[in-house]
């Protein structure tokens, strides 16, 4: 797990970084939540994201957007992180250009800047949203989504409520053959604090099934 320095649209970006040295190797980008809420590449739903995907034969990064740790620049309320979200993509695809498959994953805050990004980069073939924060933000960009993906979050969480992670999967529309998975985790609040095991089970049962459909359809 090397550390990692990024140039950002406003500086360094301070990053952690697995290789998996395998050509063609499948990529994912992991997104950390609110930094004005204690929110860093190294909270808890991140880093087990992170491993998750490790395990899974991914090159990973997970970095801290501007002014989070050692990254540098000053927090913008969405559009710097977008940049620096979009910077973190383009030294992951440089460092990987055959792979097979990209995935983006956010945590709350990370993945209304996780979507914003994925409509902007055709390349992204699917993603997993924790705890998406509906009630929060607007995420009425995804019109239509382009690509499948999850969106998973507790039935204790008193941020975002369920309710409103149900609306957001039922009233996105997805482009034809795509679809967004709505799962729940029970007992679970907010920051899945004695439920990782079952967050990265979860979503580590999706990855691999989406996985599959990703390869078949490439090779047609």
């Amino acid at each position: 797990m090397p550390e990692v320095i990024i140039n950002g649209p406003t500086g360094r970006l301070e990053a952690r970084y697995h290789h998996e040295g395998v050509p063609g190797g499948p990529i994912a980008l992991i997104l950390h939540p609110h930094p004005q809420f204690g929110g860093t590449m190294n909270n808890p739903v991140t880093y087990h994201m992170y491993y998750s995907f490790v395990e899974r034969g991914f090159s990973t990064l997970r970095f801290n957007f501007r002014g989070v740790g050692r990254s540098q620049g000053f927090f913008d309320n969405g559009p710097g992180e977008l940049s620096d979200a979009a910077a973190a993509l383009d030294w992951l695809q440089t460092n990987n250009p055959d792979s097979s498959a990209c995935w983006i994953v956010g945590f709350s805050f990370g993945t209304w800047i996780a979507m914003q990004l994925l409509m902007r980069r055709p390349e992204i073939d699917s993603f997993v949203c924790v705890a998406p924060p509906a009630n929060l933000y607007d995420f009425s960009f995804l019109a239509p989504c382009p690509s499948s993906g999850l969106l998973i979050n507790g039935d204790r969480d008193r941020v975002v409520p369920t309710d409103s992670v149900a609306e957001m999967s039922v009233k996105t529309k997805v482009q034809k053959g795509t679809s967004l998975t709505h799962q729940i985790i029970p007992g679970a609040n907010h920051f899945f604090e004695d439920k990782i095991d079952e967050l990265t089970s979860a979503t580590g049962t999706y990855v691999d099934e989406q996985m599959v459909h990703i390869l078949n359809k490439k090779k047609d």
